[in-house]
């Protein structure tokens, strides 16, 4: 039996398992990749909100990377929650050589909540998105990003030409928060085509981690050797699946279906 392909995970803790390191791992396993993890942050939260976020040290984060890819190797990384200008500053000079990079930018949430400071939004444009395979903005981040309000499918691509600017091989602007029929519409820019990406739009109210779990499907996909844009169309398939086979746990906003097809 071959190497299995490995993909590392830098990202947040989240207690209630719906999004962050949990969800990343588990979307590495279903795509038959071996996950591997770097903790940034660990979070008190569960479906009903974070009830607190305490940040490990930079030199915490850079050992953890470090003993994955000296010891291991990995074929693709991801980031998500970095939290301050010091971790990101850190995570940037460390996946500097590492291939097939998704920068998944939490800086606001899908509900348009600010998440980390304005220090730690320059540091993330300057230091770690020019170096980023394929960067995965939602509607805010790209606003953010571009400077743009986005209203409609042109702000959209509109947006995504002009992050393309900071230096990212490919960008997809997220959909997830754009209004009626945009909800499920996202848009790739990689300096040649600019193109339209539909799924179907999925009424449930447990979309807890869809964000991570989109860049860690692309990462796993980028680990087993797919190109940025298949396996951008592959991770969006997969979401949606998982959407559709959503969990409903506890009192708020349930995960998506990880393991959809063990349910």
């Amino acid at each position: 039996m071959g190497t299995v392909p490995v993909a590392l995970t830098i990202a947040g803790s989240d207690s209630g398992g719906g999004a962050g390191i949990q969800a990343d791992l588990r979307t590495f396993s279903f795509h038959r990749v071996h996950g591997t993890c770097a903790l940034t942050c660990i979070t008190a939260q569960n479906t009903l909100g974070v009830n607190r976020v305490d940040p490990l040290p930079p030199e915490a984060v850079v050992a953890q990377i470090r003993a994955v890819v000296d010891d291991i190797g990995v074929q693709a990384a991801k980031t998500g929650m970095l939290l301050n200008a010091g971790i990101i500053a850190a995570v940037a000079e460390q996946v500097e050589h590492l291939p097939n990079l998704v920068v998944d930018p939490v800086m606001v949430s899908r509900a348009g909540a600010q998440l980390i400071d304005d220090d730690a939004i320059a540091t993330l444009r300057t230091a770690l998105i020019p170096q980023s395979t394929v960067l995965t903005p939602n509607r805010y981040e790209a606003q953010i990003l571009s400077g743009l309000t986005l209203d409609s499918l042109a702000d959209m691509e509109q947006a995504a030409q002009a992050i393309w600017q900071l230096g990212p091989q490919a960008v997809l602007v997220k959909g997830g928060a754009m209004p009626g029929a945009l909800r499920g519409v996202y848009v790739w820019f990689d300096g040649n085509q600019c193109l339209t990406l539909e799924t179907a739009t999925i009424d449930t109210p447990n979309t807890h981690g869809t964000g991570c779990t989109l860049s860690a499907a692309i990462a796993a996909n980028l680990a087993l050797g797919l190109p940025p844009l298949t396996a951008v169309k592959g991770a969006k398939d997969y979401v949606t699946d998982a959407l559709r086979h959503a969990l409903d746990l506890g009192a708020g906003q349930g995960p998506v279906g990880h393991f959809f097809s063990l349910l």
